[in-house]
């Protein structure tokens, strides 16, 4: 026999006894000696982690046995993947990895909030299911996009026949998978909407097992009438709900917040399933045009350039922009308005709109501000982080019971636009900046707020914790260092501190190295119809 022959044998003897080899290890990855947070307010357990397949297998000592990757984790919280309650997840087409995500150790994401998301609903879950995503998503079906659906941009309440067009979509997307209904009464055209039509539409949801989340009507001026009208809801329609991102805005309503949580325990105690979510942050992102009177917005764009192009209505429209940057945002202080992404202008993005004004040689105040945001509006528009939150309603509310973490972030585009800091930073910042270093709230308090709590709202009965049987999706965190690296004025880092991530059983950031493998599934609800 010829040498090659020999050497062909010998390989597949080789190559046979390394796949008998590695297919013998007892677990695909084991994580050892770590201190276990298993999602609940308990303290935490020392032991090892056996994971096979996407499950956890066993928790244990399992020093005698052998794993086709280990993590060494001692000295490190190992705690249930993040579950983040309130993610816009428009770029995930483009971004479909979930970078920034992932690194603050969130594996799953619930989209669809304030109002917005995809339409038609279910194709768009199979197209994710097709391309394969980073992190797991779960999507809520939007009040304003069916608003849109049926409506456009009209200001007008619905006919019967139109509000039953909207019941048929909100019905067709429970079953095609949603977990709810979001609102954005603050935007276009959800605040052309008057409770009684969200009530109909959340009733729907409400039949078929879903939630409610609402960006509120108001969250500055007018924000204890938008907490009472998300209550309403509530009972209304016998749905649970969640205050998403909840916070009062402007200096004339800093301290509000213990009137906003005394209303939702009063609601609680009645037999209302009211609960709140929050980012760590004194500032929010959003667009420009929440600026504006909602009234101007009605009909589109094109309406609204038809406005401005008339002396008359262009006033009411500025009065509108003063009153809303004096009394329901700012104050007066223009420097509160920083610019985040401005497509027409991006040597705006990080600058103030005090600074806009100080660049066309203009006195700093509200009037001439309102004159820009309104030009701002005529060229497209654009988000803007406003600085107007206090420091204490933040601690306030995250102390709460009720209050779980969630980020109000976007996919981040790494180094694209200047955008609010919560892309990047906000699970490890609650856990470094707001556990570790002010104490605001304790590890297991955090780790409950960011698992258990929203994977019990979802119904995702093996998500949200560390137990035999669950989904492996998992964090490795250092509590000595973890920390946000994201700032305002420089957003685009990575934090500090979480070396290991597992979604569904797969190894997705890897001794601080992102890998570029897509774990994740698309999460449909109880009332999905394949």
């Amino acid at each position: 026999m010829r040498p090659s022959y020999y050497l062909i044998i010998f390989s597949c003897l080789f190559l046979s006894a390394f796949t008998a080899c590695t297919n013998d290890a007892d677990y695909d990855v084991i994580i050892r000696n770590g201190q276990i947070y298993d999602g609940s307010l308990e303290k935490p357990l020392t032991a090892d982690i056996g994971i096979k397949g996407e499950m956890v297998a066993i928790i244990g000592d399992l020093s005698e046995k052998t794993a086709t990757k280990d993590i060494d984790a001692t000295g490190l919280a190992v705690a249930p993947g993040f579950i983040d309650m309130h993610v816009h997840l428009g770029s995930i087409r483009e971004l479909p990895e979930t970078e920034s995500l992932l690194r603050q150790g969130v594996t799953t994401a619930l989209g669809g909030p304030d109002g917005g998301g995809p339409w038609p609903f279910g194709p768009y879950l199979d197209s994710l299911e097709a391309m394969g995503i980073g992190a797991n998503v779960a999507y809520l079906v939007g009040h304003n996009t069916i608003r849109s659906n049926v409506l456009a941009l009209e200001d007008r309440k619905p006919t019967a026949d139109e509000l039953q067009q909207m019941q048929d979509q909100v019905e067709q997307a429970m079953k095609e998978g949603a977990f709810g209904i979001s609102t954005g009464l603050k935007y276009v055209p959800g605040t052309f909407s008057d409770v009684d039509e969200v009530i109909a539409l959340s009733r729907v949801a409400s039949q078929y097992g879903g939630i409610y989340t609402s960006h509120l009507r108001e969250e500055g001026l007018g924000v204890i009438e938008a907490v009472a009208e998300a209550i309403s809801i509530s009972e209304e329609a016998d749905i649970p709900v969640v205050l998403t991102h909840h916070k009062v805005m402007g200096p004339g309503m800093w301290g509000k917040s213990t009137q906003t949580l005394a209303m939702v325990d009063s609601a609680r105690n009645r037999g209302l399933d009211i609960m709140l979510d929050q980012y760590p942050y004194a500032a929010s992102q959003t667009g420009i045009s929440v600026l504006l009177p909602p009234w101007s917005r009605s009909g589109g764009q094109n309406a609204f350039l038809q406005y401005i192009d008339n002396p008359l209505t262009y006033d009411s429209v500025r009065q509108g922009v003063i009153y809303n940057i004096v009394q329901d945002r700012t104050g007066g202080d223009l420097h509160r308005i920083q610019f985040a992404r401005i497509p027409w202008q991006p040597e705006l993005e990080g600058k103030s709109l005090h600074d806009w004004l100080l660049m066309r040689e203009k006195e700093p105040t509200p009037a001439n501000a309102a004159d820009l945001v309104i030009e701002a509006q005529a060229k497209g528009g654009g988000a803007a982080v406003y600085h107007v939150m206090d420091q204490g309603d933040v601690d306030r509310i995250m102390q709460h019971p009720q209050t779980m973490i969630a980020s109000d972030a976007q996919i981040a585009f790494y180094e694209e636009g200047q955008p609010h800091p919560r892309w990047y930073g906000t699970f490890p910042r609650v856990l470094g900046h707001y556990v570790r270093e002010r104490g605001i709230l304790t590890l297991e308090e955090a780790i409950h707020k960011m698992t258990m709590m929203p994977a019990d709202r979802l119904g995702l009965t093996e998500r949200g914790k560390i137990a035999e049987g669950a989904y492996a999706d998992m964090v490795i965190f250092d509590p000595k260092i973890v920390i946000d690296q994201a700032t305002f004025e420089q957003p685009h880092q990575y934090p500090l501190g979480i070396p290991y991530v597992l979604v569904n059983g797969k190894v997705v950031v890897d001794a601080g190295e992102f890998q570029k493998i897509r774990a994740g599934k698309v999460l449909r609800g109880q009332a999905y119809q394949e």
